[in-house]
This record gives C-alpha cells, sequence and structure tokens, in this order.
C-alpha cells in the first residue's frame, strides 16, 4: 500500500484544487472548425478537468485556483465551473477593457475528428488574465495554510503560458508542500507553448524545479525527456516512443533521479483512426510497475479530456485506496469513459466507472 501521508479530510476545506487555465471552448460538433455556423460551449483546460473529475464523477470537494478577465466572457466561465460543482471562490478576477489589450479569456476551438480525419484544436489564448497572474495574486498561504487543501495538481501547460505562470507554479508548490499538501504535475509538454519564453531550455529550468516538490507525476516519454532531460539506453531526444521495457526503464530513471515521486504513471494509446484507439495505462510506485486493463479498439467520440480524466480517476484511487493497482485502472477507466462524451470533462458516473474496471459491457440497460 503507497502511504501518501494525506491530511485527513476534516481538517482541509478542499479535498483537491486544480491550478491553471480554464478556457471557453467552442465545438462545431459533427462539423469542422472552418466551415461552422454555429458552435456548443464548453468549459475547459488540463489542470482544471482533474479537479471537475474528481467532484463530479467520485464526489470530491474540488476548487479552482485560476484568474479571468473580468467581463461577460470570464462571467461565462464562472457559470460553467459551478454547473460542474467546482468552487468558485478562489478565481483571481483581473480588471480590463473593452478590447482585451489588458487582458483577456482564452478560447479554445476543437473538432473531435472521425475515422482518417484527427482531431483538431485551434487555441486562442495569449494575453489571458491567468497568463499575466503573479504569486502574489493568490493567497497561497490562506489557501494552503489556513483554508487547507489535502492534493494540489497543475501541470506543464500553464507552466508554458508566461514567465509569470512559470513564478506562480513554483511558488504554488512550494507553499502546498509546506502545509503538507499532496501535490500531482502532468508535465504535458507542447513546444509550441515553450518556445516564446525560452523553449526547451526554460522547459526543462521550470519543470526541474517543480519536480522538486511533486509527489505523483504524470507524463509520457517525450515529456520526461524534453521537459526532464531524462535518458534511457537507445533513447535521445528526438525519440517520439519507446516500447513497453524501455518505458519501464524511463520510469525507473525518473525515480532515481527525484526520490520524492512517490508514484509515476502515464497513459499509452495507439491510434488507429480518430474514432478508434487502444487505450491502457501504468503507474509505478514502490518499484512495482502496475499494468492497466487494457481497453483495445476504444471507439471513441471526443478524446480531448482523456487524459485529464485519466488523473482524476489515478488521483482518486489513490487517495481512497493506497492501491497503485486499484488507482491506475480507476484512472483508466474513467478516462476510456470520458472519451464516449462529448466536451473535455467527464460524463460518468463512479458506479459507472468501477462497473467498467469489473468487466461490464454495453447492453442497453433499461
Amino acid at each position: 500500500m503507497l502511504n501518501l501521508k494525506l491530511k485527513p479530510a476534516s481538517t482541509c476545506k478542499y479535498d483537491a484544487v486544480s491550478l491553471g487555465e480554464i478556457m471557453l471552448r467552442l465545438d462545431p460538433g459533427e462539423g469542422r472548425i472552418r466551415t461552422a455556423r454555429e458552435f456548443k460551449a464548453w468549459e475547459g483546460g488540463g489542470e482544471y478537468n482533474v479537479v471537475r473529475g474528481l467532484h463530479k464523477c467520485f464526489g470530491m470537494n474540488t476548487g479552482v485556483l485560476t484568474a479571468f478577465a473580468d467581463n461577460e466572457v470570464g462571467k461565462l466561465l464562472k457559470d460553467l465551473i459551478e454547473q460542474g460543482g467546482v468552487d468558485t471562490s478562489l478565481i483571481y478576477w483581473k480588471k480590463t477593457d473593452g478590447i482585451g489589450r489588458v487582458c483577456r479569456n482564452g478560447l479554445n476551438f476543437t473538432e473531435r475528428g472521425f475515422g482518417i480525419r484527427g482531431a483538431v484544436g485551434c487555441s486562442d489564448r495569449a494575453n489571458t488574465a491567468i497568463s499575466q497572474a503573479r504569486p502574489e495574486d493568490f493567497d497561497f498561504e490562506h489557501v494552503f495554510g489556513e483554508l487547507g487543501v489535502r492534493w494540489l495538481h497543475t501541470g506543464g501547460i500553464y507552466a508554458a503560458l508566461s514567465e509569470q505562470s512559470c513564478e506562480t507554479v513554483i511558488e504554488a508548490c512550494k507553499v502546498a508542500k509546506k502545509h503538507g499538501t499532496i501535490i500531482s504535475y502532468d508535465l504535458n509538454y507542447r513546444p509550441s507553448m515553450w518556445s516564446a519564453i525560452g523553449g526547451l531550455e526554460k522547459a526543462r529550468e521550470v519543470n526541474k524545479e517543480v519536480a522538486k516538490y511533486v509527489d505523483v507525476m504524470i507524463g509520457n516519454e517525450e515529456d520526461f525527456t524534453a521537459c526532464l532531460g531524462l535518458k534511457v539506453e537507445g533513447n535521445d531526444e528526438n525519440l517520439k516512443s519507446l516500447n513497453l521495457d524501455g518505458y519501464y526503464k524511463m520510469i525507473e530513471e525518473a525515480a532515481r533521479v527525484y526520490p520524492n515521486f512517490k508514484a509515476i504513471a502515464t497513459t499509452l494509446r495507439t491510434v488507429k483512426t480518430a474514432t478508434v484507439n487502444d487505450w491502457k495505462a501504468i503507474c509505478w510506485a514502490d518499484g512495482v510497475v502496475h499494468m492497466s486493463k487494457a481497453y483495445d479498439g476504444l471507439e471513441i467520440l471526443d478524446r480531448v479530456g482523456g487524459g485529464d480524466s485519466f488523473a482524476s480517476g489515478l488521483i482518486y484511487g489513490l487517495m481512497t485506496t493506497g492501491d497503485a493497482e486499484k488507482a491506475v485502472n480507476y484512472g483508466a477507466a474513467h478516462g476510456a469513459l470520458a472519451m464516449t462524451t462529448p466536451g473535455d470533462t467527464s460524463m460518468a458516473t463512479v458506479g459507472e466507472v468501477e462497473a467498467i474496471m469489473g468487466g461490464a459491457g454495453a447492453r442497453v440497460k433499461r
């Protein structure tokens, strides 16, 4: 059993909070962005999706540390978050002018893809309120020291937004760790996002610093190679895929370099078409690698957010059972279910997740 030394729920207002950007997702449904005449609006963001899943599916008390421009779009995002049951009282509201010169709210246009046509994302997120937010805009001592948080989740997408977000994520992790909060981090390396603030060198500088405070690290082989500069035999910085044995070696190297990691996890996805993937996950803990049930030939409606839903299932499993094998199976099943519905976030229930873990089929329920 994995001993994370979680703070008692009775001493904390929040089971978990996320730190990161939340964008307005505009979805053309079955059509294309380039020809759309109408869009469906959702909220979504790599870090937020995790705590929304922890609340909506798994019943945990969660909140978000983020920032919005104080205008109608920001208020729409707040309303969408509240519909998901996530606490919005920690949001920092930044004054703006009428046209977004001072700051703005991020937009993410997303089309799902189908068959041989892959999914497409087109984000419009420069100069957002959260990218400008500094550590002093959030009272981290109050959040982690007085209100109390059992688990903080953040990640490399948020860190890559700006110099200010680099500083903010590091400070949040320092204060959270000081007050005994468990920290999970999704490396989620996006070269295009780091290019404006120093590229690969800056990504490594920031992620290596953050990694010192992390208990549960999530990432794929490119994340570990690029962000943390880790290497294994036969692996170089241009390698995009490792065989399973190579992956195990990469995880073992990460655990050696960062002995503070209590668990290391990743999803393993083979893309056959945009709508059919093989899907499973692994989680290292206490020197043992646990493999989830494999979901081969998984039919996908909307793949965006599958990895985030994996993370929320993994975190729930670790928090409630301390069993890495159970946790990775919670994560894999939750991620699989999340990709059968539209939008960034899960529409599953914990009962459905546990049924899938137990081998339930897709027969109609009446």
